[in-house]
């Protein structure tokens, strides 16, 4: 009994001090907070690091400069730290009960000295003062953006001028010339002040003036341009297409996102989330502006040969990290087309709450065909004034396309830009507007431009119409052996609201006459080949085709297109009857309502084949009839394109384009022959990598229900020529693929010289690699399959073999690599087949070329 109860007691005496333990431990672990601020300007300093002796672990503070740490001692010893800042110890006998305040004192004579340390001994980011101050800035990008606010407003002048350069020497030629004389009016306005040493003459200018608006939640922006000037060279001088390609390569660009479009190519920002692995930074000096310490910091690339800036940044240590003023530069090493020097100068003005917003852009570029001779100098300045921030905008402003231009702001007065400009034009540059309408009012600039329209685009002017293009004049093929064709339209001369165009052919194999006619009315009186499109058109087209071939931005019947690899002999006559309207948002959004008939007959090889009911032989089937109707949506947001004589070529950015097309066909109504629905989907999107370039990505794919004969299932798109087409296969043959339900993608990276810059012989080329790849998936059900259902007309034959078939479980694949920017302007692919190589005829590898303009 004794033993029992000497163990009750120990077990009892032994709870008893657990329970006391715990409960004394409980009691002692409380809740540390605090505050830690800048000891000059009390804003608060975030990524702060507090730890307490004794205390594995510790904290960070966050945006606001709050921390809370958890402890159980009731003296305590904590010290905080943080970049650019002596560190602070504070003993603490007892932990108060509400936050404790921490100030934090600059540390500047550490950061002068990091400068001598950084270049004398070898360049690592680790334990680097300036790596660590970049690292505060990047982790401060989203509170110092304007996105940052709730609400904000402000105005924005923007100023684009183009410039020639070295007028001396074209002076001499001018005087020396007496077809040149009357032209020398244009560079005595000149200016010797833009660039010391350098003596310039405007010859375009453009000014905008708008109305900014942002929302964060939910995110949405709005501009409102009130007034719009700009020079006119007349209407042969597409200045819409100009403007919107200049806006591009001068469009605006924050220092605070990682990638950094200029001049179409992508930089890396210097303080973007992965810039300390490609920069490199030094601390150079400290200086105070308006009681506000900076440090001036400069960079540069590890590896001169890429896409990156070099240049210096002031950086505020006033907690918030903000750039106070920038200055970027390109190395001349970089693998940069026609730029020969490039500037880019901002300045951030401090608001009352002590954020630094941008309030003046300068960007400049030295464009010139070679390093010495004459060139052209670009420069688009920005101004941002009357900032208001948080103060709530009505939700109704922002309904609508992004940027709206209202129509008194192209006639607005000399007076409301003297009032709105700010900083005002230089004595050359206030010349520009009237020695421009002087020069295209001249009979002998007409016929310049006249005769440059048709050597350019094709077109010759004709009273109210122009005759063209003349690259389809003459062109040749199989089915119609020598062909010539003879066509025009309207222009605005005849009418902003009613447009015509025709072309007759003949072909002198077949004997037979080909001709299209269109007429156009347009909705809103605006040219039908400008942006917003709103219109109605019908046209009747008869005329030859191949099957599977849908060409960008080139005429079918071009000359250089008359030369084809392979057998070239499936051919389709087509006459077509179309119908459509047209209708373009400024969101960029559109839809497109049509109507078509379509009769199809075989050429060439192509004969079809049906199986005559019951057995016993085949039937032959003269044409082909479909009637159907269609509805296109199609979304662009942020589109840009440089609209061109016969075509709007896009001018891609990181915005994606979705479309979505659904086509029903009717059988009975004008002779349609079948019943069928197709939905299609296509979306396009760039995706830019920094340094390693970008990528462009697209996806088509399809479904069709119906039974149907091969003509009228998707063909997928083929390319005999030699000319590199990206957005069809260029080692399949025509009609060589049908399906009724698809997906397919084509991708191309462009790493932009990233490996061709570090090999010596090609750095001086400036050669640029390319990869690609393109694969489609896809079928033919049982019941459209000539194999499976002996009631479908046949695939075709050539002599007597099958030239044309459906996908199986493997998908058709290509790829290859290229070299971009020979002579600056080609790129030449070698492609490769990987599937189906077993079809007759094909081609197993191939080199193909294509021309394009890029910087």
């Amino acid at each position: 009994m004794i033993q029992t109860g000497s163990r009750f007691k120990a077990w009892t005496l032994l709870f008893f001090a657990l329970a006391l333990s715990w409960r004394g431990f409980a009691q002692e672990t409380v809740a540390f907070r605090g505050v830690v601020r800048d000891s000059a300007t009390q804003a608060p300093l975030n990524n702060a690091s507090i730890t307490i002796k004794g205390l594995r672990g510790g904290a960070r503070s966050n945006n606001e400069g709050h921390f809370r740490i958890s402890t159980a001692q009731r003296a305590i010893d904590v010290t905080i730290t943080n970049v650019g800042y002596n560190p602070l110890t504070v003993h603490l006998d007892s932990i108060p009960a509400g936050e404790v305040v921490f100030t934090l004192v600059h540390k500047f004579k550490d950061l002068e000295s990091a400068l001598v340390k950084n270049k004398r001994q070898r360049y690592r980011n680790k334990g680097n003062p300036a790596v660590e101050l970049i690292r505060q800035v990047i982790d401060h990008k989203d509170s110092n953006r304007i996105e940052s606010y709730k609400f904000a407003t402000y105005k924005k002048y923007e100023k684009l001028v183009v410039y020639v350069d070295k007028l001396n020497t074209i002076e001499d030629k001018i005087n020396k010339n007496k077809l040149l004389r009357p032209y020398h009016f244009l560079v005595e306005n000149s200016d010797t002040t833009k660039l010391p040493g350098r003596r310039l003459s405007p010859v375009y200018l453009e000014e905008t003036y708008s109305d900014n608006y942002f929302r964060k939640q939910p995110e949405k922006s709005k501009s409102v341009v009130t007034g719009k000037k700009q020079v006119d060279y007349g209407e042969l001088i597409d200045m819409q297409g100009i403007s919107a390609y200049l806006n591009r390569l001068y469009q605006d660009f924050n220092v605070y996102d990682n990638n950094i479009s200029v001049f179409t190519n992508n930089f890396l920002s210097p303080i973007a989330d992965v810039a300390p692995t490609f920069y490199m930074y030094f601390i150079e000096d400290t200086t105070e502006v308006e009681g506000t310490k900076l440090i001036r910091l400069s960079f540069r690339p590890r590896n001169p040969e890429d896409l990156l800036f070099r240049g210096t940044m002031w950086i505020t240590l006033d907690g918030h990290y903000a750039i106070q003023k920038l200055r970027l530069l390109v190395s001349k090493s970089i693998n940069f087309n026609f730029v020969r020097e490039m500037w880019i100068n901002q300045d951030f003005t401090k608001r009352e709450d002590g954020r630094y917003l941008l309030t003046r852009s300068d960007v400049l570029g030295d464009f010139g065909l070679n390093k010495k001779g004459t060139g052209l100098f670009g420069e688009r300045v920005v101004n941002y004034i009357n900032f208001k921030t948080d103060v709530p905008v009505a939700d109704s402003l922002f309904k609508g396309p992004p940027t709206v231009e209202l129509d008194s702001a192209v006639a607005r007065p000399d007076s409301f830009w003297v009032i709105n400009r700010g900083e005002g034009l230089t004595g050359a540059e206030s010349k520009t507007y009237a020695n421009v309408d002087s020069l295209k009012n001249m009979k002998s600039f007409k016929r310049l431009v006249d005769w440059s329209t048709l050597l350019i685009a094709g077109y010759k002017q004709a009273g109210f119409a122009e005759l063209g293009p003349v690259s389809t004049f003459y062109s040749f093929n199989p089915v119609e052996g020598f062909r010539l064709r003879f066509g025009g339209r309207t222009t605005t001369h005849f009418s902003t609201r009613y447009y015509s165009e025709a072309y007759v052919a003949y072909g002198f194999k077949d004997q037979k006459w080909k001709y299209f006619l269109s007429g156009t009315y347009s909705l809103n009186n605006k040219s039908v080949y400008g942006f917003p499109q709103n219109f109605v058109r019908a046209s009747y087209q008869k005329d030859t085709k191949i099957p599977g071939q849908e060409l960008q931005f080139v005429q079918e019947d071009n000359f250089l297109l008359s030369f084809k690899r392979g057998n070239n002999d499936k051919w389709l006559y087509n006459n077509i009857f179309r119908l459509q309207y047209t209708k373009e948002f400024r969101n960029h959004f559109s839809y497109n309502v049509n109507f078509k008939w379509w009769e199809q007959m075989p050429a060439g090889t192509i004969a079809y084949l049906q199986p005559k009911l019951g057995g016993g032989g085949v039937d032959s089937i003269k044409k082909i009839t479909t009637t159907e109707g269609s509805i296109d949506l199609r979304w662009a947001p942020h589109e840009q394109f440089y609209i061109g004589k016969l075509y709007r070529v896009p001018i891609y950015n990181k915005y994606p384009i979705v479309e979505l097309r659904y086509t029903q066909g009717f059988k009975g109504p004008f002779g349609g022959d079948y019943n069928y629905n197709n939905l299609q989907f296509f979306f396009f999107k760039r995706f830019y990598e920094g340094p390693l370039g970008y990528t462009d990505v697209t996806t088509d794919m399809g479904y069709l229900w119906g039974k149907l004969p091969f003509p009228l299932l998707d063909i997928h798109h083929a390319n005999q020529t030699y000319a590199l087409q990206l957005q069809s296969f260029n080692l399949m043959n025509f009609l060589e693929f049908v399906s009724d339900h698809y997906a397919s993608a084509y991708i191309d990276h462009y790493f932009n010289g990233f490996f061709f810059n570090k090999i010596p012989l090609l750095k001086k080329l400036k050669w640029r690699e390319v990869i690609e790849a393109k694969i489609v998936y896809g079928g033919v059900r049982d019941e459209n399959n000539p194999l499976k259902s002996p009631d479908v007309v046949k695939f075709p034959l050539t002599n007597g073999v099958t030239e044309t078939f459906s996908l199986s479980k493997t998908p058709y694949i290509e790829g290859g690599f290229g070299i971009a920017n020979i002579f600056k302007l080609i790129r030449v692919d070698y492609i490769q087949r990987f599937t189906y190589l077993d079809h007759p005829e094909i081609a197993k590898w191939g080199i193909r070329a294509r021309a394009k303009f890029d910087f």
